[in-house]
């Protein structure tokens, strides 16, 4: 028995590296627009200003809903998960 038996095979693994090496930048750039794009933008604005005015009706201050509702903006970004990675397609 050698030392590789069950092992893939090394250009197999090679093809899949390159070709996840291809798709990457560009999914990430998807990403990047999903959560950044104009779209997501008016929508993250329309969540946040329901949410606060939801606040304010509930009898809370303004200071207490803007703190609230910067807590819950927060916690809608999740870009900033992503906010350490670099997002080149390959036609940058």
């Amino acid at each position: 028995m050698s030392n590789h038996e069950g092992m893939p095979d090394p250009e197999k693994i090679k093809e899949i590296l390159d070709v996840v090496s291809e798709k990457i930048p560009g999914l990430l750039k998807q990403l990047s627009e999903l959560l950044y794009g104009p779209k997501s933008a008016k929508q993250y604005a329309e969540a946040a200003a329901i949410f606060y005015k939801e606040l304010k009706g509930a009898g809370m201050t303004d200071e207490q809903a803007f703190d609230l509702t910067r807590q819950y903006m927060s916690t809608l970004n999740l870009g900033n998960m992503f906010k350490n990675f670099s997002v080149h397609g390959k036609d940058d």
